[in-house]
């Protein structure tokens, strides 16, 4: 028996990692759970992150609705870049590469869809304040975890903020309310 999605997540991975990593692989099977399919998209070999927007915005066009974007560092400010544009229905976001020195004008401000953000106390390639401040500024809700920049040892944690934020999801809920 089939069963029916109710709606897409897509994963952006960091800068130095790839689609299918070990946070992404635990983040796709707590996904499968909830009958929402998964795409992670691979920006190996495209550095500007411009490039990478463009890319996801390519991808979310072939994607079943809802759709919630979820990215991590680089992918992290790759996914709040497109959301508006890809009408994401929600943002979930691992240490974004927000506010960045010399690129603090490049953070992306037009995002209006529920967002969450999860970053380590112990971060040292992006801030902690800098997600702190996005947060403030966009009223995101914010879980600051004794981890560092890659969230390893929090991959469980992580996977369970993420189920929380999806099924509290109104696009997301409405949908799986709807095949009952």
């Amino acid at each position: 028996m089939q069963t029916r999605s109710i709606g897409t997540v897509a994963f952006s991975h960091g800068k130095e990692s790839g689609p299918w990593g070990s946070k992404i692989t635990a983040m796709a099977a707590a996904v499968h759970d909830l009958k929402i399919e998964v795409e992670s998209v691979d920006y190996r070999g495209i550095d500007d992150p411009a490039g990478r927007v463009a890319k996801l915005l390519d991808t979310a066009i072939g994607l079943k609705g809802p759709l919630v974007l979820v990215g991590s560092s680089m992918g992290g400010h790759v996914s709040a870049a497109a959301a508006a544009r890809a009408q994401a229905r929600g943002l979930f976001l691992l240490a974004p590469a927000f506010y960045m020195p010399g690129f603090e004008a490049y953070t992306p401000q037009d995002v209006s869809c529920p967002t969450v953000i999860v970053h380590g106390w112990r971060d040292d390639i992006v801030p902690v304040d800098n997600s702190i401040r996005w947060a403030r500024e966009h009223r995101a809700r914010l879980h600051v975890l004794d981890s560092d920049h890659r969230l390893e040892d929090k991959i469980e944690e992580i996977c369970g903020l993420l189920r929380s934020f999806l099924t509290g999801l109104k696009g997301i809920n409405a949908a799986a309310e709807s095949m009952r």
